[in-house]
């Protein structure tokens, strides 16, 4: 009986299973690109850095169930990442640092550009900065007369329903800067983009301080995570 416990003690401890795992999803990465990986594959290798011990695929998984895509799950509010079991400090701050660099490539992406040109990089920015924002945000693109970007400034941030805004603050705004032209966005934490009569209206008034002054108010875009809206394609403006 002795020898049998001995025996037992000097067997070489197997690694862990999720070990061969990470290691298969790490090279189909590497040799097939993200595009191969899901959602929760995706989620796990961002679980790997931040917490190097156990099996993430369940965490993964429960992290998707509980806000949607991989894109919601790395935009959510960190109160509410925060009741998800299994997260800590680490994670957020890994999801967080993901999520601004997405926000920084974007934003590199319409610098140097003529934004009317590169319109898809400007509503790929927009989603990216304000789609899954738990609470309104009003955004302006100030442009010069070439239609590059002055500047980028979030004006007012409201609650989940509603952002106050004065268009007068929105001009005066543009006349500082010299800008030419306007586009205005804020996004719908609901989800759905579609525009508001308060969205309408608060456009219209933009418009008709703006126009006697030469500022040019090219679009109104709303964001969601189900999508976008443009006023001026809807031709509501």
């Amino acid at each position: 009986m002795s020898a049998k416990t001995s025996d037992t003690k000097d067997q070489p401890t197997e690694a862990p299973h999720y070990h061969g795992h990470r290691m298969r999803l790490r090279e189909r990465f590497q040799s097939a690109g993200p595009d191969a990986l899901s959602d929760y594959e995706l989620l796990e290798m961002v679980l790997f850095t931040a917490q190097p011990r156990s099996d993430k695929k369940p965490l993964a998984k429960s992290l998707l169930r509980t806000f949607g895509s991989f894109a919601e799950v790395i935009h959510a509010p960190e109160a509410r990442l925060r009741e998800v079991k299994g997260i800590g400090e680490a994670t957020i701050t890994e999801f967080k640092l993901i999520a601004a660099a997405a926000n920084r490539i974007a934003k590199g992406q319409l610098r140097e550009r003529t934004l009317l040109s590169s319109w898809n990089d400007v509503i790929d920015y927009c989603r990216t900065s304000m789609a899954f924002a738990d609470k309104e945000q009003f955004r302006i693109l100030f442009l010069d007369k070439r239609n590059q970007l002055i500047s980028d400034e979030v004006q007012q941030t409201g609650t989940v329903d509603h952002t106050p805004v004065y268009p007068r603050e929105v001009i005066k705004r543009a006349l500082e800067l010299s800008a030419t032209a306007v586009i205005l966005v804020h996004n719908h934490p609901s989800g759905d983009p579609t525009p508001s009569s308060a969205d309408i209206q608060m456009t219209k008034a933009i418009v008709d301080i703006a126009a006697p002054l030469g500022i040019s108010v090219h679009d109104h875009i709303i964001v969601g995570k189900n999508g976008h809206a443009s006023l001026k394609g809807m031709r509501l403006i």
